[in-house]
C-alpha cells in the first residue's frame, strides 16, 4: 500500500515543464505569460435564445483561450425555485402597467415553462455553466485590438463579457491546462443552463480546414486556419487539378504564386506557362530555368521530335508492336493537330497527303513505327526545312507529270508551309530542340507572342503543352505541377482536339504523381456550345476548384455550373480582392487569402501584387 501512495506521489517533471509559463506577472486587469500578454473575461450574461452552433462562434475566436465549466445540479431543487419565478413572472406580467416590462415578464414565464416540460418530461439535463476566455498577444497593442474583436463577437451573439479585474490569478488557474475550480469566479459566471443549448452550441467544433499535412493555405470566414494539402487522395479526392477562374484585379495571380511557391518549398516540381511574363522574376528568386517559349533561341521544341509514350499503371507502354500504335503512330496525332490550328484552312486531301509526306520523311531518317525513339536525339529527326524540301521536291516531280487541269496539291502546300520552313515562323518552330531544363522550377515564357496572330499563339501553347506532358509523365515518383495560365489561349472551336488533349492530360495526371492547374478569367470560354462537351469536363474534373470574382454572364455560368447557393453567389459578384469560394471535392469553404510577408519578396512586381 505504502509503495502504489510513492508511486502516485512521483512528479512527472516532463509533464510540468510542458505546462509551466517561463515567467509570469499577475496584474491588475491581466497578466504576462512568458513574451506574451492576456487578459481573461469571464461571460456574465447570455442570450434569451440561441442557435445551433452559438459556442463554437466563442470558442473559435483567433488567438483565444477558451475554458467552459458546465456542473449538473439537482433537478428538483431547479424546478421548485423555476416554478416559484414562473409564478412571480406571471403576477409581474399582469399588474405591470408599462407595456415593456409586460412583455418581458411574459416572455420569462413562457420561457420558464418551456424548460420545466423539458426538464420533467423530457428528462433534460440542466447544469451550471460558465466561460472564461482569454484574448492572448505579443505585445500590447496587438491585445488590445485582440481584447476589442472579442468584445464584438460577444456583442454580436449577445453575450456579455467582464473583465476579471482583480482575480486574473484565479481566472488563469481556470483556464490553465492543470485547471482548478475556483468558488470566486464560479460567484460571477455561473449561470443555469440546459444540457442540450451548451452541447447543442458545439464548443469543441472547429473552424478552419485541415488535412494533417500540406501547408497554409488561407483562412476561412471564421478565421480558422485552412491547411492544404493537395496531392493526399481519399474519397472524393482523386487529383491535384486545380482551376482558377476570377475576372482581372481580385487576386488570381498572387493565389497562384502563393500555391506555386508552397508546393516548392514542399518539393514539387513547378512549371509555368507563361503568356504574360508574370512569373519570371519567381521563377529567377528561386534560380529556377527562365525559358523564352516566344522564339528564344533556347526556347525552340520541334514539333516533330517524337515524344515517348508514357506508361501506364502497369509500367507497360501503351503499344501495339508491329501494328501500328508505337512512339510515332501515337505521336503522328498530335503533329495533326498541330497543323489544324496552325493551318486551320487545310482541306482534307491536303491533310491527307501531308501526311503521308511525314511518315515518309521520318522513314527517309530511319525512324519507323516501330523505332524505340527514346534511344534518339534531339538531332535525330527532320525538322520543316526537311518536311518543305520534300514537299518542294514531290511538287516539282508532280509537276513534270501532272496534266493541265490536274491541281498540283504539292505546290500548295509548300506555299503553305514555306512560312514555318523560311519565313517569320521559322523562328519559333524550324529547327532542333534546344529547349534544356535542370532545376525545380521552369517558367515557358510565351510573352514575346502577345502580338502575333491566335492560331500561332493556340499552336505554340499546344506544342508546349505536349512537352510538358513529357516532363510530367517521365517520373512517376515526381510530383510535377503544371500552372498554365491564360489557358483560354488553348481554345478553338474549329479544333477541338486541342482541348480534348488538355482533358486527357488532366485524366491521365493523378496516375503519374502530377497534376495541372488550369488559370483563366471567364467560364464562358469553355462552355461555347462548340467545345463545351470538352470544356466543361476542364473544369468538372479538377478536385479543387478556386472561384474569385466574377460579374454577368460569367456569374450566371458559374452559379449553374458548379450550383452556387445565393450567399456562395453574392460572394462572388463582391469581387473582393484576396476572397475566394474553394471547392476541395465536395466541400466548400470561403477563404481568404493572406499571403506571409516573406513571400511577396519571391513573388516580384509583374502582376501578383
Amino acid at each position: 500500500m505504502r509503495k502504489r501512495q510513492d508511486q502516485s506521489s512521483d512528479i512527472n517533471n516532463t509533464l510540468l515543464n510542458i505546462i509551466t509559463p517561463m515567467g509570469l506577472e499577475i496584474k491588475r486587469n491581466s497578466l504576462v505569460i512568458g513574451e506574451n500578454s492576456g487578459k481573461i473575461y469571464g461571460m456574465v450574461k447570455y442570450p434569451q435564445k440561441v442557435d445551433y452552433g452559438w459556442l463554437c462562434k466563442l470558442t473559435n475566436i483567433p488567438g483565444t483561450i477558451v475554458s467552459v465549466t458546465f456542473k449538473p445540479i439537482d433537478h428538483s431543487t431547479f424546478i421548485e425555485s423555476l416554478s416559484k419565478s414562473v409564478i412571480q413572472n406571471r403576477g409581474a406580467s399582469e399588474s405591470a402597467r408599462d407595456p415593456l416590462i409586460q412583455k418581458r415578464a411574459e416572455r420569462a414565464a413562457i420561457d420558464g415553462e418551456r424548460i420545466m416540460v423539458q426538464i420533467d418530461q423530457h428528462g433534460e439535463t440542466v447544469g451550471l455553466m460558465s466561460i472564461n476566455i482569454m484574448p492572448i498577444a505579443k505585445d500590447e497593442e496587438a491585445l488590445q485590438k485582440l481584447s476589442g474583436k472579442t468584445e464584438s463577437i460577444c456583442a454580436m451573439i449577445k453575450c456579455k463579457p467582464r473583465l476579471l479585474a482583480n482575480l486574473q490569478e484565479e481566472a488563469f488557474k481556470m483556464i490553465s491546462p492543470f485547471y482548478t475550480s475556483e468558488e470566486s469566479i464560479a460567484q460571477i459566471c455561473e449561470r443555469i443552463v440546459p444540457l442540450s443549448t451548451f452541447v447543442g452550441g458545439f464548443p469543441y467544433s472547429s473552424s478552419g480546414y485541415n488535412d494533417g499535412t500540406g501547408y497554409f493555405f488561407g483562412r476561412d470566414l471564421g478565421g480558422g486556419l485552412v491547411i492544404l494539402d493537395p496531392w493526399k487522395r481519399g474519397n472524393d479526392r482523386t487529383n491535384t487539378n486545380i482551376v482558377i477562374m476570377g475576372v482581372a484585379g481580385v487576386g488570381k495571380s498572387t493565389a497562384v504564386k502563393h500555391i506555386a511557391l508552397s508546393e516548392y518549398m514542399k518539393g514539387t516540381k513547378i512549371i509555368f506557362i507563361d503568356p504574360e511574363r508574370e512569373y519570371k522574376e519567381l521563377c529567377e528568386a528561386l534560380n529556377g530555368d527562365w525559358i523564352n517559349a516566344g522564339g528564344g533561341s533556347n526556347g525552340r521544341i520541334n514539333p516533330l521530335q517524337i515524344r515517348p509514350t508514357p506508361t501506364d499503371e502497369n509500367d507497360e507502354v501503351y503499344r501495339d508492336e508491329g501494328h501500328g500504335m508505337g512512339d510515332m503512330a501515337l505521336y503522328i496525332k498530335n503533329v495533326e493537330i498541330f497543323f489544324n490550328l496552325y493551318l486551320p484552312s487545310l482541306t482534307d486531301i491536303q491533310r491527307a497527303i501531308l501526311k503521308d509526306t511525314l511518315i515518309e520523311l521520318y522513314h527517309n531518317f530511319n525512324i519507323t513505327w516501330d523505332t524505340d525513339i527514346t534511344k534518339l536525339n534531339s538531332k535525330d529527326f527532320p525538322v520543316f526545312k526537311d518536311l518543305y524540301d520534300l514537299i518542294i521536291k514531290k511538287a516539282e516531280e508532280k509537276e513534270k507529270l501532272r496534266k493541265e487541269v490536274e491541281q498540283n496539291v504539292y505546290s500548295d502546300l509548300a506555299l503553305l508551309l514555306k512560312d514555318i520552313a523560311l519565313g517569320s515562323d521559322s523562328f519559333l518552330w524550324n529547327g532542333y530542340s534546344t529547349i534544356q531544363t535542370n532545376t525545380r522550377c521552369v517558367c515557358l515564357d510565351t510573352h514575346d507572342l502577345q502580338n502575333t496572330s491566335d492560331n500561332i499563339k493556340r499552336t505554340q501553347y499546344f506544342n508546349l503543352l505536349t512537352w510538358c506532358w513529357q516532363q510530367m509523365s517521365k517520373d512517376r515518383n515526381e510530383r510535377v505541377l503544371l500552372i498554365c495560365d491564360e489557358a483560354y489561349l488553348m481554345i478553338d472551336s474549329n479544333v477541338p482536339q486541342s482541348l480534348v488533349f488538355l482533358r486527357n492530360v488532366e485524366k491521365r495526371a493523378r496516375k503519374y504523381e502530377a497534376g495541372i492547374a488550369i488559370i483563366s478569367h471567364s467560364v464562358v470560354d469553355f462552355l461555347d456550345p462548340n467545345i463545351k462537351m470538352y470544356g466543361q469536363a476542364l473544369l468538372d474534373i479538377p478536385c479543387f476548384k478556386i472561384l474569385m470574382g466574377c460579374d454577368g454572364k460569367n456569374l450566371i455560368e458559374t452559379k449553374e455550373l458548379y450550383n452556387l447557393t445565393d450567399a456562395e453567389e453574392e460572394l462572388l459578384a463582391s469581387k473582393k480582392r484576396g476572397n475566394a469560394l474553394v471547392m476541395i471535392g465536395s466541400k466548400r469553404l470561403h477563404v481568404i487569402f493572406e499571403i506571409p510577408e516573406y513571400k511577396f519578396e519571391y513573388m516580384g512586381k509583374a502582376g501578383g501584387r
